[in-house]
């Protein structure tokens, strides 16, 4: 029910209602009336004009409508007095201690490993952050919703259950609560409004008739022809197909289409078209017609009555109201409980409750949604009742079940996914299962439904199952184990009978697969058809962890595991009866015989799938683990038992494994090898592969050793391999019987060996833990995640790694990308054993070349033996004797000396291996036993038998002596040291024996024995030395060469590494002899008379497609540089300042200071011909115009491609051009020095520029500037003195330099002003100056926030571009027209000299003034002009070109500082008295009296000079780069180090600048002042000095990527407050974050699409092209991705800056650890973002991961 903050002040507010409702609620409070008549009555005059709009409702108006008819009287009866009074004192008098919060698809979810019951057990994120488990190991989890937070739940905590909000519900104490019970006169109330009101809700929910109402709502009145075709939701029909069939049945728009569609995507179902029954009825035809075809059913349409449609919907308002009322009191809930649960007397008809559950399926999605909760809010926060419900829950379970299966909603949207509710909580389960016998229902309900899957012999198949049938079907089996989640610890008889027979019922389940899918080795031709294998063996997945519970609750009670077993193995023994048909067979070897039947399983059937056998492998370990196994003879007589039997199945599939191995069953395709991959997978190996192997050790340890030996070679059809018979020259089958033997002896080597397994031996599950660590670690250093997935979960989803994992590895933090892992400790290495039973192929090679190689690194010796194995149980204590059985030895003999035979093709070296470690193993038995216990009390004689002769013959030869000669055979070399460990093995065991009957004698010779031998070991170790010293001296000399050749290449390649440094020193030591001597160092000066020599270079370059090599020259062929011209907003100011999206109108000359947005240049600084890239280029269309339906990643219209050699994504080149050296004559530079001072300079740049106005002007006056007329005398002379100072012919450039200057330069214009290319536009060359400007301000940046040194530090790819990109900006002056070049100077000029200014000169502070310096500088030649001859200005013209357009800039910067900056109180030093504060004191002093006191002069003289020094810096470092990368002039040392100090000095010495920059001023005063007033009286200036306007402040901020928290799980808080600012639902959305200026999003969802430029775009897309010009970085909250996209069409993941504990991403949230912030990652995330790497990064990464593809960035 709503509040009254929705329903304005009360019911009587709407007037037009006021009188009607007082006799109404009069009557309704009459204690005599019948309540349901008249509340009935009251619903059918009011509903069906309240929701007579269906179409196009409106929401608001029919709530109000509704809480005035009907709800406010409803309260007004209910309480008694006014509702919003009564439900205010509710609330404040308490609240449950429950939190019963309902969570919706996406919401996070956090579970406590320490504390929760089970992972089902989950906290909601306000619990979460309010409990303990903050500080515990959690989980994060995205919910798929229909959870509920169980805070308050104590039996899902075993330690704190409450958080500290619900603490307070629990403290109270019964006498306070009985404050917030309900007085009896409500209680009464309650009790009469309730029951009618449930009525009505289920009544209208289960409602069938589409025409007529029930009676007693039916109004006298005339009913209307008014319905609706109303269209419901399914989960076949895709989007579009609804949207497509609507479209064509209704002839709608799209976008009405869209609107319906979502709605019913929503709600479940819409009504699409209101009319008569008939129209109506049509439309339900055509909408079928249009949504069917071949392979889907219609869409699901009905036509209802409008007055059915609205009780409908008025049911479902009611059903929200009575939700709210749930949440105020538990008396309400009570009284709801019992009503819903009452049965009619003497009906068999079910409760509400049931009635609703059982006619769930066939509800819509909205009503579902509201049932759903109100079960929530009602029963399940009162224990009581939730006990109740459960018991009704599974009375109609298997209904239910069914009506799931065959339904087609999520299962989130069934009332059957409220079973984990009731069947984790421990007490309920109980109940359940002595009460309900849940686990026999589950269990039968899984029969049957799986009826169609059952073969003639009952057995499952699964060939054409339905993969959504069968999901449906694991929701059962999921429930099976929620119900098994926790062990009881007290057993009572009716609890053991109950589940004893819950287990008899799912050994049925476990019958009908066992032996399922029966496979027949294919002989001839290959299968046609792969068998659907996937089914079984998800199955067999699922059933993996509820096979374990069954097992572990039988165990914990030892009757029961008896009585369990007995079951058990009767089914194992009914399934293996049937193949007894066949006669038994003979066969003899080494004396011993075997009867057994004949079976093949290269002929016969067999099956992978044996449940049964394998249980009861399981409860037989644990009848050996618990000790009462010596009582199964009361359960099992020795008779019934038939172990042959049970051994047989297992048998046949490791023989199966095997012969998949040798490639027998290649014909049978890839079904089989994909079953066998998964039969060994730690997915299911625990229940397959590990139960088989224990399977064999029952049977070692039940039969004779040398019949199981007998037993295995003739299932694995090896009877033949070992008798004397000669095998055939066919190589196949050698090849085919080698690999048997191997995989054969692999297993024994496993049934001998493999004994930690709790009950094989005495181990504990911690031990069986850290040896898989160990083993798993030995292979590699592993991460956590990978280690995790490589152990097997239990029920809990926990795999025990980390209790134990610190005890045998240790953790190695990540760098900044990778993730962290863990190493092996040394003391672990010992454990290892080569043959351990989980290893795969690959993984066995690779543990033994890495232990080998670790072996040979320490200089040890490379035997690698089995770590002495710990003693088997009682019950396993025969299985080693298999080791010194007769068959046995005959085995290892027979392999051995077909080793020394050299009968190459008998035996492969893997085969030896195995035969040595059999052999160790047996050594090791007796030596452990040996020691244990006196000699003649040990009967495992292995010793004895392997050094007795194998027969009588004369050639026989014991194994001693065979292994003496394998170590001469030249193939085995590898395993001599393994040899030389067995016979000290041999030769210790003979001492253990011979110690007992110890004589002197044989001591001595013993111990002589052991001097030969270990003489015998010293030699072979001086050898190793040796052979190690020899490969050293092998390596130095190597070494040795390599230097040498090194030297004679830097030699002969001198000029290659001359340092650039050393090069100047020699010019400049020319120079000091060339000029007078002086003290100042010229070389380090860029502008002015003192200007330093240029240091040009021979620059060879090589073409990376031809490779061929070219200098550099103005009239060679171009070469260019492969590059990407992109927009940035990497440096704005103002993030909200909306941006131009087409630049049809924009003027790029003046960047204004808030550098909104830039066109950078990168490069990645490989050179190609232009002829060769253009050769490339053109290639790369015409492959593309091939495969046209192959999308691509990079957009060749728009002129990208990938870069030949890095591939990085490029849309342009840059020209190379090569600097033009030149030097000043110091003689010449010093006479003009007298002549032209800044003053005169400006008269004749004057008298130039009004004397070309002139000229152009030819009559056109309009836009002129206003010039002074001081020196217009003389003006032919005057016009031309500007090149009385030195002038020279301009460079003259080869064609195709040229051609590439136009062509980078209309790129830059393309893609920074986003408009066609034209080559003719008079904005080239303001985007050439800007792109230059803008990408130096851009790497300025980047060398400051990372610390490094202006000059020295960037990289080589950053070098070369820049130099490039200022090289080719100089020179594309010269292919556009003077006369457009002039023009744009003018108006630069017009800034820093206002008598220039024309009419749309910005004001100062409107413009950035390193924009201006670079444009002036670069244009300024085009003065130099004249209509005959093409020249451009000396050296000497040019350095004071330079030295004055940089002051002028400087001193107007200065200004722009002071008149922005100056105002801020500063951080600086103390107040100082120095010259340059005085300076700065009598600056502002002139500032003040200029803007008539708009400035205040009270600011210190130190704090101003403090600001512009701090403010001017980024400047002075740009222009520093800029002069020295246009003229080559080496910088001064200090700028090669990164020194705060010395680097304003150095800066100002190598700008011709003052230190006291205020200097600047006095020395040009009279000059400057005309200009300082204008520029202080532009009204911009003081608007914003008198505080009307802002204006940038200096240095301006560097800018960064958000600030993130540091706990992910404070992001996950935000997201889940986000609500989308278009939706009203509340439905849980994809809140992204912009990493860029933080800004959270709602992605992928089109209520927040935008329409941009006639194109859809998500948010996020959208939001990119204002935030980063295009291109922007987001993190996916819920997911915990990182997204960079750039443009409409082109995105990539990549990974979050945050780590769990272990140094991992976690995308997605799948492991759920909990998350940290690192630094260094998201420091990387930066440099990305301000290296201008996002496209490239986008596209390597399309490059490598094609799949993404398939996703529309457009609408993220």
């Amino acid at each position: 029910m709503a509040d009254g903050a929705d329903r304005g002040p009360g019911a009587g507010a709407t007037s037009g209602r006021a009188p009607a409702q007082a006799p109404e609620r009069a009557m309704w409070c009459d204690e005599r009336f019948d309540f349901q008549g008249t509340f009935l009555q009251c619903l059918a005059k009011h509903v069906p004009n309240i929701y007579s709009a269906e179409m196009d409702p409106l929401l608001e108006k029919q709530e109000e409508m509704v809480q005035a008819a009907i709800l406010y009287p409803l309260e007004c009866y209910l309480f008694g007095e006014d509702p919003d009074i009564f439900l205010e004192k509710l609330q404040q008098s308490g609240t449950s201690q429950l939190c019963g919060k309902v969570f919706k698809g996406g919401e996070t979810t956090y579970s406590c490993r320490d504390c929760a019951v089970d992972p089902t057990c989950v906290l909601c994120i306000d619990c979460f952050q309010n409990s303990i488990h903050k500080n515990h190991r959690y989980k994060m989890h995205s919910s798929t919703g229909g959870g509920f937070c169980d805070c308050g739940d104590t039996e899902a905590w075993k330690a704190g259950p409450l958080c500290t909000k619900h603490e307070l519900g629990s403290s109270s104490s019964p006498k306070e609560n009985s404050e917030c019970q309900l007085n009896e006169e409500i209680m009464e109330h309650s009790r009469r409004v309730f029951p009618s009101v449930i009525k009505y809700i289920v009544d209208m929910l289960i409602w069938e008739e589409e025409k007529e109402l029930p009676p007693e709502l039916t109004v006298s009145r005339e009913k209307v022809d008014s319905y609706y075709c109303v269209l419901f939701n399914d989960e076949h029909h895709s989007y579009d197909h609804v949207i497509y069939s609507l479209q064509r049945a209704l002839g709608c728009e799209l976008g009405e289409a869209q609107l319906h569609t979502t709605a019913i995507d929503k709600e479940g179902r819409r009504a699409v078209k209101a009319g008569h029954y008939a129209s109506c009825q049509e439309a339900k035809e055509e909408i079928k017609r249009h949504s069917e075809n071949v392979s889907q059913r219609p869409l699901h349409v009905e036509v209802l009555h409008a007055d059915v449609m609205a009780h409908q919907k008025f049911a479902l308002r009611l059903g929200s109201w009575l939700n709210k009322l749930m949440s105020y009191s538990s008396d309400f809930r009570q009284i709801f409980c019992q009503i819903c649960l009452k049965e009619e007397a003497g009906s068999e008809k079910p409760c509400f409750i049931s009635k609703l559950m059982l006619w769930d399926a066939k509800l819509h999605k909205g009503a579902r949604k509201v049932l759903h909760e109100l079960i929530f809010s009602s029963f399940f926060m009162e224990m009581e009742y939730k006990k109740l419900f459960a018991v009704e829950f599974v009375k109609y379970y298997k209904a239910l079940q069914k009506e799931y299966i065959s339904d087609d909603h999520d299962r989130v949207l069934s009332v059957t996914a409220l079973s984990v509710q009731m069947f984790t909580v421990p007490t309920l389960a109980r109940h359940l299962i002595e009460e309900q016998n849940v686990i026999t229902t589950i269990t039968e309900t899984l029969l049957e439904v799986l009826p169609e899957y059952l073969d003639k012999n009952d057995k499952f198949n699964f060939q054409g199952y339905s993969q959504d049938k069968l999901n449906r079907v694991y929701a059962v089996i999921y429930d099976l184990r929620y119900v098994l989640v926790s062990k009881p610890t007290l057993w009572t008889d009716r609890l053991r009978e109950r589940f004893l027979e819950g287990f008899v019922s799912f050994l049925r389940i476990l019958t009908c697969m066992q032996g399922m899918e029966e496979i027949k080795r294919q002989i001839g031709q290959h299968i046609e058809v792969d068998h659907d294998w996937e089914a079984a063996i998800a199955i067999q997945m699922q059933l993996k962890n509820i096979l374990l519970m069954f097992q572990e609750w039988c165990a914990s009670d030892e009757e029961l595991l008896l009585r369990a077993y007995r079951e058990c193995h009767k089914a194992v023994m009914r399934c293996s009866t049937n193949g007894r048909s066949r006669e038994k067979t003979v066969f003899h070897l080494c004396g011993h015989t075997l009867e057994s039947r004949p079976y093949r399983v290269s002929a016969d059937p067999v099956s992978i799938h044996l449940p049964l056998s394998r249980t009861l492998a399981g409860l037989h370990v644990r009848l050996s683990k618990t000790g009462a196994i010596s009582r199964l003879h009361e359960f099992v007589s020795p008779e019934e038992f038939q172990v042959e039997l049970l051994v047989e199945y297992p048998l046949r599939c490791l023989v199966l494994v095997a012969q998949v191995a040798a490639e027998m069953w290649r014909r049978n395709g890839l079904s089989l090898i994909s079953q066998v991959f998964y039969y060994q997978d730690v997915k299911c190996r625990e229940e397959m592969y590990d139960k088989d192997i224990i399977m064999l050790q029952i049977g070692a340890s039940l039969m004779d050793p040398n019949q199981f030996l007998l037993l295995m070679l003739q299932r694995y059809e090896l009877a033949d391999a070992f008798k004397k018979i000669k095998p055939t020259k066919d190589q196949d089958l050698i090849k085919q019987y080698n690999i048997l033997i191997e995989e054969m002896l692999q297993i024994l080597i496993y049934v001998v060996g493999e004994r930690y397994v709790p009950g094989i031996s005495n181990v504990t599950k911690e031990d069986v833990i850290m040896r898989e660590i160990i083993h798993l670690l030995c292979i590699e250093p592993m991460a956590h995640s990978a280690i995790t997935k490589s152990l097997p979960e239990n029920e809990n989803n926990e795999t025990g790694l980390e209790n134990v994992i610190d005890k045998v590895a240790t953790f190695k933090k990540p760098g900044v990308s990778g993730h962290g892992v863990y190493e092996l400790k040394d003391e672990c290495l010992k454990e290892f054993n080569m043959f351990f039973y989980h290893y795969t192929k690959t993984q066995h090679s690779k543990a033994e070349h890495t232990q080998k190689k670790r072996r040979k690194h320490e200089n040890r010796d490379e035997a690698l033996p089995p770590p002495p194995p710990p003693d088997f149980s009682p019950a396993f204590s025969n299985v080693v004797r298999i080791l010194n059985c007769d068959v046995m030895m005959h085995i290892l003999r027979t392999l051995l000396q077909r080793a020394v035979e050299l009968e190459t093709h008998l035996w492969t070296e893997a085969m030896i291996q195995m035969v040595l470690h059999l052999l160790s193993l047996g050594l090791l038995e007796e030596k452990q036993q040996l020691q244990k216990s006196p000699e003649e009390e040990v009967s495992f004689d292995f010793y004895h038998k392997a050094t007795r002769m194998g027969s009588s013959a004369l050639n026989a030869v014991n194994v001693l002596m065979l292994l003496e000669k394998l170590k001469r055979v030249p193939q085995l070399e590898a395993q001599k040291d393994t040899v030389n460990w067995i016979l000290q093995m041999f030769d210790m065991v003979k001492r253990l024996r011979e110690k007992s009957s110890l004589t002197t004698v044989a001591a001595a010779s013993a111990s002589e024995a052991a001097k030969g031998d270990e003489s015998t070991q010293d030699k072979e170790k001086a050898e190793r030395k040796r052979k190690a010293e020899a490969a050293r001296l092998h390596r130095q000399k190597i070494m040795a060469q390599m230097s040498a050749l090194q030297r004679n290449f830097i030699e002969t390649h001198k000029l290659l590494y001359e340092n650039t440094l050393e090069a100047q020193g020699k010019e400049d030591a020319i120079m000091e002899e060339e000029s007078v001597s002086s003290a100042v160092d010229y070389s380090k000066i860029a502008l002015g008379p003192k200007r330093g020599p240029s240091v040009a270079e021979k620059e060879v370059l090589t073409c990376i497609l031809c490779q061929e090599e070219q200098e550099v020259k103005l009239e060679s062929a171009a070469m260019v540089l492969s590059a990407c011209v992109q927009k940035s907003t990497a440096l704005t100011q103002n993030r909200s300042r909306i941006l131009e999206l087409s630049g049809d109108t924009i003027d790029p000359l003046f960047m204004h200071p808030d550098l909104p947005c830039g066109t950078h240049t990168g490069s990645c600084g490989h050179v190609m011909h232009a002829a060769c890239w253009q050769k490339y280029f053109e290639a790369m269309q015409l492959n593309f115009r091939q495969r046209l339906h192959v999308e691509q990643i990079f957009d060749l219209e728009n002129g990208e491609y990938l870069c030949p050699l890095c591939k990085s994504l490029c849309n342009t080149v840059i020209p190379i051009v090569p600097l033009q050296a030149q030097k000043i004559n110091s003689e010449d530079a010093e006479a003009v020095a007298q002549i032209l001072s800044l003053a005169r300079w400006l008269e004749i740049v004057t008298v130039r520029i009004s004397g070309y106005s002139v000229k152009n002007a030819k009559g056109e006056k309009q836009n002129l500037p206003a010039f002074t007329n001081r020196g217009m005398g003389n003006s032919a002379l005057e016009f031309h003195s500007i090149l009385s100072f030195g002038v020279q012919s301009s460079a003259k450039y080869s064609s195709s330099i040229k051609e590439m200057l136009i062509l980078f330069a209309t790129t830059i214009y393309r893609v920074g002003l986003k408009v066609a290319p034209n080559e003719a536009d008079s904005r080239i060359p303001m985007m050439t100056w800007s792109t230059c400007a803008f990408t130096i301000q851009c790497i300025e940046n980047l060398l400051e926030t990372e610390g490094k040194p202006l000059f020295g530090s960037l990289q080589n790819r950053q070098h070369s571009g820049l130099k490039a990109l200022v090289q080719f900006a100089a020179a594309q002056r010269t292919t556009s027209p003077q006369v457009l070049i002039q023009k744009h100077l003018i108006r630069l000029l017009g800034v820093l000299l206002p008598n220039f200014k024309v009419e749309d000169t910005p004001s100062l502070l409107e413009v950035d003034m390193f924009h201006i310096l670079v444009g002036a500088v670069l244009s300024f030649p085009s003065l130099y002009w004249e209509d005959a001859v093409d020249l451009q200005p000396s050296s000497i013209s040019s350095a004071y070109n330079h030295l004055y357009l940089f002051h002028l800039a400087t001193l107007a910067h200065i200004t722009q500082i002071v008149i922005s900056s100056a105002t801020e109180s500063s951080t600086a030093c103390s107040p100082d008295n120095s010259e340059e504060a005085q300076s700065a004191q009598s600056f502002c002093r002139e500032v003040c009296q200029y803007t008539s006191g708009c400035f205040s002069q009270d600011i210190p003289g130190w704090l101003v000079w403090d600001c512009v020094k701090k403010g001017i810096m980024p400047y002075l470092r740009c222009a520093a780069l800029f002069f020295h990368y246009l003229l080559g002039v080496s910088p001064p040392e200090e700028l090669l180090q990164d020194s705060e100090e010395g680097q304003f000095k150095a800066l100002c010495s190598y700008l011709s600048l003052p230190t006291n920059l205020f200097l600047l001023f006095h020395e040009y005063w009279d000059t400057v002042n005309p200009l300082l007033q204008r520029w202080c009286a532009d009204p911009m200036v003081l608007s914003c000095l008198k505080g009307k306007s802002i204006a940038i402040r200096y240095p301006r901020k560097r800018n960064h990527l958000i600030e993130l928290p540091e706990d992910y799980s404070c992001l996950l808080n935000q997201a889940s407050q986000f609500r989308c600012p278009r939706s009203s639902d509340d439905e849980q959305k994809h809140p992204v974050l912009c990493l860029f200026c933080g800004a959270m999003l709602c992605s992928q969802n089109t209520c927040c699409q935008e329409l941009v430029n006639g194109e859809e775009l998500g948010a996020c897309t959208s939001h990119a092209l204002q935030c980063g010009a295009g291109v922007c970085m987001f993190l996916k909250i819920r997911e915990c991705k990182v997204v960079l996209i750039e443009g409409k069409t082109r995105g990539c993941l990549y990974p979050a800056p945050y780590l769990d504990e272990y140094g991992e991403t976690d995308p997605g949230l799948k492991r759920g650890n909990p998350l940290h912030l690192c630094r260094e990652r998201y420091r990387k995330l930066h440099l990305l973002w301000q290296q201008h790497c996002i496209i490239e990064e986008i596209a390597r990464s399309q490059e490598t991961n094609q799949i993404f593809f398939g996703f529309n960035w457009q609408l993220l």
